[in-house]
């Protein structure tokens, strides 16, 4: 790997003083796949792209149409009718002709496990949850860490499986020694050493997160610790409920619900039963915020998809860098109040975490 130029010093010199020369080098040889070039997507390729990483792939089977004019700000009417990958990338290319920029018109689902091996992060966006299995599936063959983000309107989620992941933590030495031990079910301290510099003593901690796929974490229930008393149970977002009543109905009608009465009837249904199995209090699944939601399902509202992709694109950052704390491993956004809870959803009750 060529060591970072100067001139490449002087372009990302504010990012570099926030993680450092190393995490650049390894960012500006990243190969990154960014899937189905909506709204999300174009957040997401604007932060990767402008932070210097080396490679990104655009892959999108579907042309530009009326409605991705609205918050899709790489396309243009006058590319109605044209392919979506192949319309964003000119304005994608502007940001930082520094990035190598691929473009792949070929529906996703048709590739072979093989496509995604050579990518270091795969980031699949607005896809049903029988697409998002399938590519974090192919993902996991070959130990690539995968991410999935959706928006509809005020809501949206990032989920990260990062399979095995080392990060390191730089936090001021205390006079507690730091020990190799499990914090969690999934998080655990591997490597504790001391640095000097300039007469102060930092602590470098190395952690290790495990993840869970995709298909596991959707059926996974809420970590304990959040179902241990009712007041914990009722801050709980109905959110999650409603994403999970949804991905159920599109893969039994392979549509999302229409207006129709037998549709939201339905969709109430699943709603109900999806948070009862989750132990959530009745109440919480208010009537109101399942109007919303329904209302809400593939609309796209730019300050909601400009978050989401700040985040995920952070997230990347951060993994790429192997610095912080990565997303474990469900995000769930709601932009009517701008709360963004993390819940670890994996199949064990208890020792998982969240954050805010």
């Amino acid at each position: 790997m060529e060591p970072i130029t100067a001139e490449e010093i002087a372009l990302y010199d504010r990012q570099i003083r926030l993680w450092g020369v190393k995490a650049q080098e390894k960012l500006r040889t990243s190969n990154i796949l960014l899937i189905n070039i909506k709204a999300l997507a174009n957040e997401i390729a604007k932060n990767l792209v402008l932070a210097g990483i080396g490679s990104l792939t655009i892959i999108d089977s579907e042309v530009v149409r009326d409605d991705d004019l609205g918050s899709q700000f790489f396309v243009s009417e006058e590319q109605i009718g044209m392919n979506r990958a192949e319309a964003a990338a000119p304005q994608i290319r502007k940001l930082n002709p520094r990035v190598t920029l691929h473009v792949d018109t070929e529906n996703v689902l048709r590739k072979t496990p093989e496509f995604f091996a050579p990518f270091h992060v795969v980031i699949a966006t607005d896809l049903s949850l029988h697409e998002l299995i399938a590519i974090n599936s192919s993902c996991r063959k070959f130990k690539r860490p995968f991410y999935a983000s959706g928006s509809h309107g005020f809501y949206g989620f990032i989920f990260a499986d990062l399979i095995s992941h080392e990060y390191i933590i730089e936090r001021e030495k205390s006079n507690v020694p730091t020990e190799r031990k499990d914090e969690t079910a999934t998080r655990s301290i591997i490597d504790a050493r001391t640095k000097k510099e300039h007469g102060k003593s930092t602590e470098i901690v190395t952690k290790r997160e495990i993840y869970s796929p995709i298909d596991v974490a959707s059926k996974s229930p809420i970590p304990h610790e959040h179902l241990s008393t009712r007041r914990r149970k009722m801050r709980i977002s109905p959110l999650l409920t409603c994403l999970r009543a949804l991905w159920e109905f599109e893969g039994v009608s392979a549509k999302p619900p229409s207006e129709s009465r037998v549709d939201l009837e339905r969709f109430t249904k699943l709603a109900t039963d999806k948070h009862n199995e989750l132990q959530l209090p009745p109440e919480t699944l208010r009537s109101d915020f399942l109007r919303c939601f329904l209302q809400n399902i593939g609309s796209e509202l730019a300050p909601v998809t400009a978050f989401l992709g700040g985040q995920l694109a952070q997230d990347v950052i951060n993994v790429l860098g192997q610095r912080e704390q990565p997303i474990q491993n469900f995000l769930l956004f709601d932009g009517n109040d701008f709360t963004g809870p993390v819940y670890a959803l994996h199949p064990v009750l208890s020792d998982s975490h969240t954050s805010k």
